[in-house]
């Protein structure tokens, strides 16, 4: 019973993962950037009622610093292939709310729910412009309603909009690991629980396209990257 209790413990010491590291950073604009465009929700009386006769654009927030929100920076390159991750069973949520899409830009796994929600008292509608996977388009007329959607390949990204509401914009990354992460308000992210290796890791931003850094990771070291976009 000893061996075999020592055997288990070796078995047991050999499953553990690996120490790993963590990626964080901040995507920064240098430049004078636009101030947020107000957009106009005259097409529909319920929503002019509801918040009034404009939103604030969420396509380009440049914070205090010049840090700038609502990019995804995902791994792009460099994650074994033969590595199996886990993929959560709890959804990840889109909320319709005050005739905004909240957040406005999120990442989900492959197999991974899109729990998209009505939280408005009147009818919403989200088309979602997806090329690797299906597209799709429902309506939700009442408030409450909730739709379920999961993606069965990667795709970065998957824009959604509103054939009701034209303001209305969101985008998903769907990706197959989860070393991924939209920027905050200070444009500040955080990747934790990378295995250490070489990775190609991307920023995305909906209006400044792309850049990609290369970083080389090691077990329990964080290694800081700063993703510097200007006017395209």
């Amino acid at each position: 019973m000893r061996i075999l209790g020592q055997l288990i413990l070796s078995l047991a010491t050999l499953a553990q993962p690996a120490a790993t590291g963590t990626i964080t950073g901040h995507a920064l604009f240098s430049g004078t950037p636009p101030a947020p465009a107000a957009l106009s929700t005259s097409k529909d009386s319920a929503c002019v009622r509801l918040v009034g006769q404009t939103v604030r654009a969420e396509d380009f927030l440049v914070g205090r610093g010049g840090g700038l929100q609502n990019v995804f920076v995902y791994i792009k390159s460099g994650v074994d292939p033969s590595a199996a991750f886990e993929t959560p069973a709890m959804p990840v949520t889109l909320d319709q709310v005050v005739c905004q899409f909240s957040p406005h830009v999120l990442g989900v796994r492959m197999g991974q729910p899109l729990e998209i929600n009505n939280r408005d008292p009147l009818l919403h509608n989200v088309h979602g412009h997806a090329v690797e996977n299906q597209e799709f388009n429902i309506g939700q007329p009442v408030q409450g309603m909730r739709y379920t959607r999961t993606f069965t390949k990667p795709e970065v990204m998957v824009g959604l909009t509103s054939d009701i509401h034209p303001w209305m914009t969101a985008y998903v990354g769907v990706l197959t690991h989860p070393f991924f992460a939209v920027t905050g308000a200070d444009g500040s992210f955080t990747i934790a629980g990378v295995p250490p290796g070489t990775y190609a890791v991307e920023a995305w931003h909906e209006r400044l396209g792309t850049i990609a850094l290369d970083v080389t990771l090691g077990a329990d070291q964080t290694t800081a990257l700063a993703f510097q976009f200007t006017s395209r």
